[in-house]
């Protein structure tokens, strides 16, 4: 439970306060106590424990290799980046943390730092990630984990390197990773230099961490302004800079010295945010009638139409580039595609020993999930609605698992609040969580197919399944207006979604009910901000078996595609009142939204009185910038730097929103052949779809669509809800 906000931290000072730490006068100042011995005599802190015969570290190698195959490549011309080197050194750190590393630091490179001969890289970026917590006591996955968190952490800095040398190059500068099982410098000497690590006593150490550590590097001809080294601190140094009262609380937002303000204490299968104190249902608060749902193609998806052009040549070339059209998303991208070959694999013929417990095996699932990064993991049985019909090759689908592990990826709070939704940084947001999904759920589908069952990722680059569907049925939100899209209680929709198919054994998790659908009811701003107008101001209504707010997909993804300011879209996710840091006071009024109905319609109004949604300039870290034909420029039609349009609301009695029902999409094995969108039939099905179930008979009668406005369903959700 975090009590003190980082609004006002710059997002280059990352979680821990480095900045409070005394240092040498000069950046090349050699660090206190390399003169006295070799780093290489100095150890760091171990992990507490080792593994066993059914630890997970054998998966860990093919995506440890994956980046050290990544490590040099081509260098982009000269981009129009900041000559100052502080700006770079704020831009790469910020970077760097917006991937989630725990510290980040910068320096020069000494020669003696260099393993074999030196290159013409005199300046490097330093990477620290920590291992994942440790809880006392035994819990479930600890022999699944046990023995891996230095091979976790390791992976985790190596992808960070490889990503911001590949960022670099593409800013025309060259570049080399060293990851930690693939380096050509000394990374303990780099780290010492750049002010991330001591020397206390014999061991190497990090400032504020307890645990032990991995360390990348990444060698650079951009020249980049150098962290000095840190200064000896006395004991009366230490408790000032790492242990004084405001810094134990966390003060200004940062990690707090007392780990339980941070989750620490919550055993890894829980994760850090408290889902099981979320209300449980049998089912989910969306009436959805099985049989009535009808499986569709991928081709059938927004993006796949664009891309087999039936919306046209120009979103037809929109949908190769829309969501990496930036230098950083470019740099995420490569991993995605890498690593699809992976998402299955062979099964080991017999399943092991004691791999029979259903309860069990969801626990150790969800605890590898957290420990691999995910933020939330719920689990379900897959209903056959959720399985598309045909692949995006035209094959057709037969469902083969029967259960699905369900994994949340949090788009970042702080990138987001220095965002308008639809700018530069949106695809990026995007990409990040995608790559870091298809990472963890690989890494889980390799171990779960090592112990004798069948297991397969379900990544945005390749899937079999639909998302949606599996995120409400595992308890993780409840559908919300914005339409195609679940809302979570603690990170409202700022999330993307990994899967993971299996036949293993799994106990499902129940839905959940925390009100969202009258407090959806009750607020529109999503609506109300959306730049195309797509979401709906009026009704749910039912399409194809299921109830929703049913958004205009058709205007939805052209605007994403055809975003000329910006990287994509993510302005709902934006605005949203659910999209909140998740300090004391915000939870306060999530308590009260989800138990207290009469409040909720005033909450939304003070989310806008509060300015919740509008752009926070002090997280704005990234330059705007566009990756066009191998080369970074300016954008070329500026930038998306939209603030709250609380007039919005004037477009609700005149909107229309298209309905492409099962019948008007394309047919799976339409592959290459374009199927045109028929949007005036798709209007009047829409408008159709005003038409609601009466209270008695069930004969249809007019709904009147406005903000504010919940239909009374005559159906089995109303009645749960009522």
């Amino acid at each position: 439970m975090k009590l003190f906000s980082h609004r006002q931290r710059p997002v280059h000072l990352g979680p821990y306060p480095l900045e409070r730490l005394p240092r040498l006068s000069d950046p090349a100042a050699a660090p206190i106590g390399v003169r006295a011995a070799s780093v290489a005599n100095h150890r760091r802190p171990d992990e507490a424990a080792s593994g066993g015969p059914r630890s997970a570290g054998h998966a860990y190698r093919p995506y440890l290799d994956m980046f050290d195959g990544q490590r040099r490549g081509e260098v982009a011309p000269a981009a129009p980046i900041p000559d100052d080197v502080v700006a770079r050194s704020e831009n790469l750190k910020a970077g760097l943390y917006f991937l989630d590393a725990d510290m980040a630091g910068c320096a020069h490179v000494p020669d003696h730092a260099w393993l074999a001969r030196p290159e013409p890289q005199p300046f490097a970026v330093v990477i620290l990630v920590a291992h994942s917590r440790t809880v006392r006591g035994n819990h479930p996955g600890d022999d699944w984990i046990d023995g891996t968190r230095q091979v976790n952490a390791d992976l985790r800095a190596a992808e960070l390197a490889v990503i911001t040398a590949s960022y670099i190059r593409n800013l025309g500068f060259d570049a080399v990773a060293h990851t930690p099982t693939a380096a050509d410098v000394d990374a303990e000497l780099l780290g010492l230099q750049a002010g991330l690590l001591e020397i206390r006593g014999k061991r190497l150490r990090a400032p504020y961490l307890r645990c032990g550590y991995a360390l990348a590097v990444v060698t650079t001809s951009m020249a980049l302004a150098p962290d000095r080294p840190l200064a000896r601190r006395g004991i009366v140094g230490r408790l000032r800079s790492t242990a004084g009262p405001g810094w134990l609380l966390g003060r200004a937002g940062t990690r707090a010295r007392i780990g339980r303000l941070n989750g620490d204490h919550r055993p890894l299968h829980l994760g850090r945010y408290p889902m099981e104190r979320i209300r449980r249902v049998d089912e989910p608060t969306t009436l959805i009638i099985d049989d009535e749902v009808e499986r569709v193609p991928v081709r059938a998806g927004g993006f796949p139409r664009a891309a087999n052009g039936d919306m046209g040549p120009k979103f037809e070339k929109d949908v190769r580039v829309f969501a990496f059209k930036t230098p950083s998303a470019q740099a995420y991208i490569k991993q995605i595609g890498v690593m699809v070959p992976h998402q299955d694999g062979p099964v080991a013929r017999e399943p092991a020993g004691g791999t029979d417990d259903p309860d069990g095996n969801a626990a150790a699932l969800k605890a590898l999930a957290h420990h691999l990064g995910g933020d939330m993991v719920g689990v379900c049985r897959i209903p056959s609605y959720a399985w598309y019909s045909h692949r995006g090759d035209g094959a057709p689908i037969e469902p083969y698992h029967r259960n699905a592990v369900v994994i949340l990826l949090d788009q970042g709070y702080e990138t987001m609040e220095g965002a308008s939704g639809d700018d530069w940084i949106s695809g990026a947001q995007s990409m990040r969580a995608y790559m870091r999904g298809a990472q963890i759920a690989g890494i889980m589908g390799e171990h779960v197919r090592s112990l004798g069952y069948g297991a397969r990722s379900q990544t945005n680059r390749d899937s079999d399944v639909l998302h949606i569907p599996l995120v409400l049925q595992a308890g993780l939100g409840e559908m919300s207006r914005i339409g195609e899209l679940v809302l979570n209680p603690f990170v409202g929709p700022r999330f993307k979604s990994v899967v993971l198919t299996t036949d293993m054994p799994l106990t499902p998790d129940r839905p959940i009910d925390f009100g969202l659908q009258d407090f959806c009811g009750k607020c529109t701003k999503c609506a109300r901000e959306c730049p195309c107008a797509a979401i709906p101001f009026g009704d749910k209504v039912m399409f194809n078996g299921y109830e929703t707010w049913k958004p205009d997909v058709e205007k939805c993804t052209k605007y994403r595609l055809g975003n000329q300011k910006g990287s994509a879209c993510g302005r709902c996710m934006k605005t949203c009142p659910y999209n909140i840091e998740g300090v004391l006071s915000e939870r306060l009024f999530l308590w009260s939204a989800i138990k207290l109905p009469f409040t909720r319609r005033w909450i939304a109004r003070l989310d806008d009185r509060a300015g919740n949604g509008s752009i926070n300039p002090i997280k704005k870290w990234w330059w705007d910038l566009e990756f066009v034909d191998g080369r970074t420029v300016e954008p070329r039609k500026g930038t998306n730097a939209r603030e709250l349009d609380l007039d919005g609301g004037r477009v609700a009695a005149t909107q229309k929103i298209a309905h492409y029902t099962p019948d008007m999409l394309p047919p799976g094995d339409a592959i290459g052949v374009p199927v045109k969108l028929i949007r005036k039939e798709a209007l009047e099905r829409g408008a159709a779809g005003r038409f609601r179930l009466g209270p008695s008979d069930g004969a249809r009668t007019t709904a009147t669509p406005g903000p504010g406005h919940v239909t009374a369903w005559s159906s089995p959700a109303a009645r749960r809800r009522t």
